[in-house]
């Protein structure tokens, strides 16, 4: 320190005073610089034998200093870190700065005993040096005077906190404290210095300009050859950056956290619904209800995009901002967007935040879903994300609904396309072994793998599985084998019919020839039409739809299906089935043979099992659809 420091700084106290200070400290201290030891207190000279020329910091700390090093890289500067050694030795604590770091060993950690710690000589100069060119801050006061004030602080201190040492020295250190500085911090560093034992606590402090710093403190008492304190020495890390990370975690964790908790109730009450509800419109209906009621929503629609008014017409709705019964799609409002990008949409709507989230399922639009919030709040990504989960599981249970109705309703479109898409397995069979594929029926395998069972005309067996075997993910399967035509089986790319399956639509027939595929779709008149062809085209490029027809469902009851099974039957075939069915001869083991039913009609076996196998002949024919 120069003659023009020690003078400004000698009107409150001795500029000696802060090395005077660290001699006393019984822990072992050292400041460190590029791997070079710029001051060692008196304790540690003792405990590590440090003399003049012991500054190099791999030779006076051996067995620490490779550690220590590695600790001092991986430290944030202005902050601190503990390190632990490997073996019974305790630990030093880093503060590590700008350009380099101030180490405070534990006494256990060297060995050395107090009085080893207090002994030797000063360097006054390197000391002096040593505390102004510390990488942390560095106050000491004087409790001996009223108040306790600092007689003491380095050039650290000074652009950390904004102040000079001749605007600080003489006031106690509180200065620095604020509304929102932490009044159990404040209280534990009083109770610390009231019973001379150090602390470390971490606080907001306030720099001389007013803004705001998270300042970690650490305040140690000073004892003299008797064990009497005489000064306070302190240590001032900012820790803003790291602190301001930890509390945005925080805040982050407990966002989620409440978020969770909120809406765990809401997903399980439209899970129940959507496994509950008997209709689409109930579903939809209800899932806006429950929505609504949920606290941090207060309103909820769903709504469909309708083409040929180019408009979003709402379908069901609850709560407050729900009143539309359309939204034009040319308008500015997140379902508008949600619809042209299928991705969920967060905007303002009548000044109040609004979720747009689509209701999607096997890329098959079922309009979206849009929540408005109760408040004026956001609504982040996370809660996006379980919103969007939530549309999900609406989606599913509409395509479930609207699926089933296939099987319910006779209101259908009839839909007839031609595929000439060579990715279509029935179409580039057709054009590569020059034959007729004739569509009959599906079979559902585990693993909902579709295969789907086609009679051929015009190819053999051999030259059908040929051409199959250059089509990489196409399987196909002999059945049966006859002279004119063969039955066969083929799994893979050609699973048209299940994909149409899960999308609420019926494959009524499928005719293949010179590379080209006629396909009879039946669709729900209720369901979403126009997305179902879409969905095709964008599979199968080139198709061309030929015609559309609403229909209702030719069909027969069970009573006239019966009935006109029963006509096409002889009395003996009728006679043979029924006394089969009912004797038992279907189930195994079976309880009666086919000699015993035979006797039973008074003819001989072979003839019975004659007109046994005609009429099962003739009731697969019937149910099959078969002329």
């Amino acid at each position: 320190m120069d003659d023009v420091d020690a003078d400004r700084r000698g009107n409150v106290g001795d500029p000696a005073a802060a090395a005077r200070a660290l001699e006393h400290v019984v822990d072992p201290l050292v400041a460190v610089a590029d791997g070079t030891i710029t001051y060692a207190n008196e304790a540690a000279r003792d405990a590590f034998g440090i003399g003049e020329a012991d500054r190099d910091a791999a030779t006076a700390l051996p067995g620490y200093w490779d550690r220590l090093a590695t600790a001092i890289d991986e430290t944030t500067v202005g902050t601190v870190r503990r390190v632990d050694f490997d073996d019974d030795r305790q630990g030093a604590r880093i503060h590590r700065g700008v350009d380099g770091a101030t180490i405070t060993f534990d006494r256990g950690a060297t060995g050395a005993d107090d009085e080893g710690a207090l002994a030797g000589t000063r360097d006054r100069l390197v000391k002096d040096r040593a505390l102004e060119e510390a990488p942390v801050g560095i106050t000491i006061s004087d409790p001996d005077m009223e108040d306790n004030p600092l007689v003491y602080v380095n050039e650290a201190y000074e652009e950390m906190t904004g102040y000079e040492y001749d605007e600080v020295v003489g006031r106690n250190c509180r200065f620095l404290q604020g509304e929102d500085s932490s009044e159990a911090a404040i209280a534990e560093m009083a109770a610390a210095i009231a019973e001379d034992y150090p602390v470390t606590v971490e606080l907001k402090n306030y720099r001389k300009d007013g803004t705001e710093f998270w300042n970690e403190v650490t305040i140690a008492p000073v004892r003299d050859g008797e064990g009497e304190v005489t000064h306070y020495v302190g240590f001032q890390n900012d820790i803003t950056a790291r602190k301001e990370a930890e509390l945005a975690l925080e805040e982050r964790t407990a966002e989620l956290e409440y978020i969770l908790d909120r809406v765990e109730g809401l997903i399980q009450d439209v899970t129940a619904v959507v496994a509950g509800s008997t209709d689409r419109s109930e579903l939809e209906s209800e899932v806006c209800e429950r929505i609504a009621a949920e606290d941090g929503y207060d309103g909820a629609w769903i709504g469909e995009r309708n083409p040929a008014t180019g408009t979003i017409d709402v379908r069901s709705s609850a709560g407050s901002g729900t009143n539309r019964q359309r939204i034009e799609t040319g308008a500015a409002h997140p379902a508008v967007e949600t619809l042209e990008t299928t991705e969920p949409t967060v905007g303002t709507v009548d000044g109040r935040t609004c979720v747009a989230l689509p209701l999607s399922y096997n890329d098959i639009e079922y309009g979206v879903l849009a929540v408005r919030a109760d408040r004026d709040r956001d609504v982040d990504e996370r809660e996006t994300v379980i919103l969007s989960a939530l549309a999900r599981s609406i989606a599913s249970g509409v395509n479930a609904r609207e699926t089933s109705r296939v099987l319910a309703t006779d209101a259908v479109v009839a839909v007839e396309l031609e595929l000439a898409d060579r990715s279509f397995a029935p179409a580039a069979l057709s054009s590569a072994a020059d034959c007729r594929l004739e569509y009959r029926r599906s079979v559902h395998r585990t693993g909902d793998e579709t295969a789907s069972l086609f009679t051929v005309t015009g190819a053999t067996g051999e030259e059908l599985t040929a051409a199959a075997a250059d089509r990489e993910g196409v399987d196909c399967r002999i059945v049966v084998e006859r002279d004119d035509e063969c039955l066969v089986e083929l799994t893979g790319d050609s699973g048209l019919v299940g994909w149409l399956s899960e999308r609420g639509a019926r494959t009524q027939s499928i005719e293949a020839e010179d590379g080209r595929a006629r396909v009879t779709l039946e669709i729900p008149r209720s369901a979403n039409v126009r997305t179902i062809v879409e969905a095709i085209e964008d599979r199968y490029a080139g198709t061309d739809v030929r015609s559309f027809q609403q229909r209702e469902r030719d069909g027969e009851t069970r009573q006239e299906f019966a009935a006109r099974l029963e006509e096409a039957l002889t009395d003996r075939q009728f006679g043979a089935l029924q006394r089969a069915y009912l004797g038992g001869y279907f189930e195994w083991p079976r309880p009666t043979t086919g000699e015993e039913l035979a006797q039973s009609m008074g003819v001989s076996r072979p003839t019975f099992h004659e007109h046994l196998r005609t009429a099962e002949a003739k009731l697969c024919r019937a149910f099959f659809g078969d002329a």
